[in-house]
């Protein structure tokens, strides 16, 4: 079989962004001599492989929409005059021949946006640029004619592509993200203690962790209310620019002496030790990484049904599901998780529930899906 130029769009590379670590996975997973690995980007700053190559695409704008337009139009033409085999975008930009939708579907966001925002914020969606901006390029990529596959990271999203652009069933190709079973491991007694030192958590406290940024989208308000009523430890990775208003909150629900801020951090996995549970109460997220880094961690996963990690959790095995503004429930489900050392049956379900999203599966689906396009 000759070499495959593939080219891959991402307008920018945050090393903590779910989005990034796929493709960076991806990426490891396709290197192989079948394939020409080529970035189309903004800019890149995570590893790089000897065989990929980057191209920046950096047009310069005064705003988050002249930004985006900016890179649409340099990435599309630089992928036409460069003729690779295959274009496959995580942005959208139609003209492509593969749609990653791993952003999810913003018509989507903006229904669940409306359930948390002031009605008067509500009545200005239509007229924001940016939202007008996104839905005209989702409406231009779902009904492009070169548009040959829809990559979905989970059900829910090929659902909503669905159910809001009419796409057809044969357009998709539902591909799950990859982890690394051998890296995102069970924490032994030792990884646990040295965790939980480095935290001040006490070793017999039943502990959730909660990653991620954006804490409106990703619910940490819920999660705060959730875990005030217990006797658990939370520690939050992730950033905000509103995170002083989260631990006034937690100061006024009184659980602030048991709530860790820990801010980004490239390396996830000692917080993961150091925690009982996931939890991430999302409002809306197509397939957030950190769900099958918690499940491979041995970590059950409390979220919610907007969530495309639901998917893999069997309620009261794996984790718990509910609507993401149902404190109630949250409550009642951080109550319901025991601490690892006592019984780590929920947590053993979900090591095993990922185990078959493996690098190795992901690359076989991938160069498949490419030979089915080129046959």
């Amino acid at each position: 079989m000759k070499t495959i130029r593939l080219a891959i769009v991402r307008q920018t590379y945050r090393p903590d962004g779910g989005a990034e670590r796929f493709i960076s996975r991806a990426l490891q997973a396709l290197d192989n001599s079948e394939l020409e690995l080529n970035i189309i980007t903004r800019q890149w700053a995570g590893e790089l492989h000897p065989n990929w190559r980057v191209h920046i695409c950096n047009p310069r704008g005064n705003s988050r929409v002249a930004r985006a337009r900016g890179f649409t139009e340099a990435a599309r033409q630089y992928w036409q005059q460069n003729d690779f085999d295959l274009v496959q975008s995580h942005e959208r930009i139609a003209g492509c021949d593969i749609f990653r939708a791993g952003d999810g579907v913003h018509m989507a966001w903006l229904e669940q946006r409306k359930r948390i925002i002031a009605p008067h914020q509500r009545w200005l969606i239509p007229f924001n640029k940016y939202h007008r901006y996104m839905l005209s390029m989702e409406r231009d990529i779902f009904y492009s004619p070169r548009l040959k596959k829809i990559i979905c990271n989970s059900a829910m999203v090929r659902d909503d592509i669905i159910h809001y652009y009419g796409v057809a069933q044969n357009k998709f190709a539902l591909i799950y993200n990859a982890i690394d079973s051998q890296r995102f491991t069970t924490a032994s007694s030792v990884q646990r203690r040295t965790a939980r030192d480095a935290l001040s958590i006490p070793a017999q406290a039943c502990t959730l962790i909660f990653v991620g940024s954006g804490f409106a989208r990703k619910g940490l308000q819920q999660t705060l209310h959730a875990v005030s009523t217990t006797n658990h430890y939370l520690i939050i990775v992730g950033k905000d620019k509103h995170q002083r208003r989260y631990k006034n909150l937690a100061k006024s629900l009184g659980c602030l002496s048991r709530v860790r801020f820990a801010g980004v951090r490239q390396d996830v996995l000692p917080y993961y030790h150091a925690a009982d549970a996931l939890i991430l109460p999302t409002l809306y997220d197509p397939f957030p990484n950190v769900i099958l880094e918690a499940m491979s961690c041995g970590l059950p996963v409390i979220t919610s049904h907007r969530c495309g990690g639901a998917e893999f959790i069997n309620q009261g095995c794996e984790g718990f599901i509910c609507d993401a503004l149902d404190i109630a429930s949250l409550r009642a489900f951080a109550h319901a998780i025991p601490s690892r050392e006592r019984d780590p049956t929920m947590g053993i379900a979900a090591r095993q529930k990922v185990s078959t999203c493996t690098p190795a599966n992901l690359s076989r689906q991938l160069i498949g899906l490419y030979q089915q396009l080129l046959s």
